[in-house]
């Protein structure tokens, strides 16, 4: 079990079950630009904050034993963004790379990224693939960075090169399965998405690993990404493991009231029992 606070924190501890962890672990990180908003700063400086949430969140992530996190960076969609906003954010990951070097190479992460990554500037480009080349053969963990990235874009993309397999002659139609479209989306090497949470207060999945996360349990945090530390981390995978991960099956149940026992309360008529499971579901999401 993990704490995520110190013995003498006055914010209650959220303990994490060792035996029970996600193993691929995606989080949307939003809110950057709101951050720095409600301070009055430019939104370049909650970009520059959101990269140092990164650095805790890696961290954490790989202390818990986590084996695979992907980090939904930057969408196809971002690139509409004003230019000024989109080329600071390329410096930002640039830098980001640049620092993080060591510590990822040190602590046997693999560095990972999925996206067009062919739109991405030079300035990435002649950092970002070199990591990712020294650091193939690390297996502590796998750090995939989603750049350029949309979840749309990747089943098109697949579904093209299953197309030209089959215009080839190399495959026919029947060999188009589920399996042979999963074994061409990059963002499911290391697996489908057991939990996905996105931060800044939004319900919605911004076309993030689409194909991956039909089964993944989903969490909503109203942290803005800049504030968003470890012990909310904790949070969201104490989160998915109480609940019951059924993929279509039936679940376990829950034990029936019997109508005719007098002691039964009222259909109608909230029960101490039944208000702790709606604050609990409340609080869950």
């Amino acid at each position: 079990m993990v704490p995520n606070h110190s013995f003498y924190s006055a914010t209650p501890m959220v303990y994490v079950e060792a035996q029970n962890l996600p193993s691929h672990i995606g989080i949307i990180m939003d809110g950057n630009g709101r951050w720095a908003q409600l301070r009055g700063r430019d939104r370049v400086e909650g970009h520059r904050e959101g990269s140092k949430a990164v650095r805790r969140i890696v961290r954490a992530a790989r202390r818990l034993g986590i084996r695979a996190l992907t980090l939904y960076a930057f969408s196809e969609q971002n690139w509409a963004r004003p230019d000024l906003e989109v080329d600071a954010l390329m410096q930002l990951l640039r830098e980001f790379l640049l620092s993080e070097r060591d510590e990822i190479l040190d602590n046997g992460i693999r560095l990972n990224a999925i996206g067009n990554l062919g739109r991405l500037p030079a300035v990435v480009r002649t950092v970002l693939d070199p990591l990712r080349k020294e650091s193939a053969g690390r297996e502590e963990m796998t750090l995939t960075l989603a750049l350029s990235y949309g979840g749309r874009e990747e089943i098109a993309n697949a579904a093209r090169e299953l197309a030209r397999e089959v215009a080839a002659g190399n495959m026919s139609p029947e060999d188009l399965t589920e399996d042979a479209l999963r074994a061409r989306m990059p963002s499911l090497s290391v697996g489908d998405p057991d939990l996905v949470i996105r931060t800044g207060g939004e319900r919605r999945i911004s076309n993030f690993l689409l194909y991956g996360l039909a089964y993944a349990e989903l969490h909503f945090a109203d942290v803005l990404w800049p504030d968003f530390g470890a012990s909310d981390l904790y949070e969201a995978i104490a989160s998915f493991q109480r609940r019951e991960r059924r993929f279509g099956l039936v679940g376990k149940g829950v034990e029936p009231i019997l109508a005719d026992d007098p002691a039964a309360p009222s259909v109608d008529e909230p029960t101490p029992r039944s208000e702790a499971i709606a604050t609990v579901l409340r609080l869950v999401g």
